[in-house]
C-alpha cells in the first residue's frame, strides 16, 4: 500500500484524535467553572450570613441599650456602661466582616449591606445618647428594618435564590403597638 492510500486514514484518526481533544477540554474547563463558582457562591453565602448576624447582634446591642434609655419597642434593657463596651466590640467585629462583603459581594449587595450597617450606626446615636427624640428612634427602627430587608433580597439576587424574599419585617410589630402601650 502506497502513503497516498494511507493518507484518509491518517488524517482521520488525526482528526479524530484532535476532536476528542478538543471535546475533553472543553467538558472538562466547564465542569472547573461550574466547580468554581460553586465554591464562590458557597463563599458569598457564608459571607452574606455571617456579616447579617455580626450587623444583627450589633442592632439588638443598640437596641437594649436604647430601652435603657428609655425607648420603646424593646423590653430587656442592658446596663448602658456594659451595652456601650458591647457595642464597641461589635462594631470592631462587624468593620472586620465588612471586608469579606466587598471582596465577595456584588455592587447592589455591598449598596445594601452599607445602607443597613449606616441604619444601625443612627440607632446606635440613640444608644450613646447623641440624639434623645423618640419619634426619631421609631423612625431610624423602621429604616433599619427596611435596610435589612433590601439587603437579604440583593443577596438573594446576587446568590441566584429564587422565588420571593422572605415578608418584609416592619418594625415594631403590630402586635408590638398592642403589647407596649398597655
Amino acid at each position: 500500500m502506497a502513503l497516498g492510500d494511507q493518507l484518509p486514514a491518517l488524517m482521520g484518526v488525526v482528526v479524530g484524535a484532535v476532536g476528542s481533544y478538543v471535546a475533553a477540554s472543553l467538558t472538562e474547563r466547564s465542569r472547573w467553572r461550574r466547580a468554581r463558582a460553586e465554591r464562590w457562591d458557597e463563599k458569598r453565602f457564608t459571607t452574606y450570613v455571617t456579616y447579617a448576624n455580626v450587623l444583627k447582634t450589633q442592632l439588638r446591642i443598640a437596641q437594649r441599650v436604647g430601652a435603657a434609655r428609655g425607648f420603646e419597642n424593646v423590653t430587656d434593657p442592658l446596663d448602658i456602661e456594659d451595652g456601650l463596651v458591647q457595642l464597641a466590640e461589635a462594631e470592631t467585629r462587624r468593620a472586620s466582616e465588612w471586608e469579606a462583603v466587598l471582596l465577595v459581594g456584588d455592587h447592589a449587595t455591598i449598596g445594601a449591606a452599607r445602607t443597613w450597617h449606616e441604619a444601625v450606626w443612627n440607632l446606635e446615636l440613640y444608644a450613646k445618647g447623641i440624639r434623645s427624640d423618640p419619634a426619631g428612634w421609631s423612625e431610624t427602627e423602621r429604616r433599619v428594618s427596611a435596610a435589612r430587608d433590601e439587603f437579604y433580597a440583593c443577596a438573594r439576587r446576587d446568590l441566584g435564590i429564587s422565588g420571593p424574599p422572605p415578608p418584609p419585617g416592619s418594625w415594631p410589630r403590630a402586635w408590638q403597638h398592642h403589647e407596649l402601650n398597655r
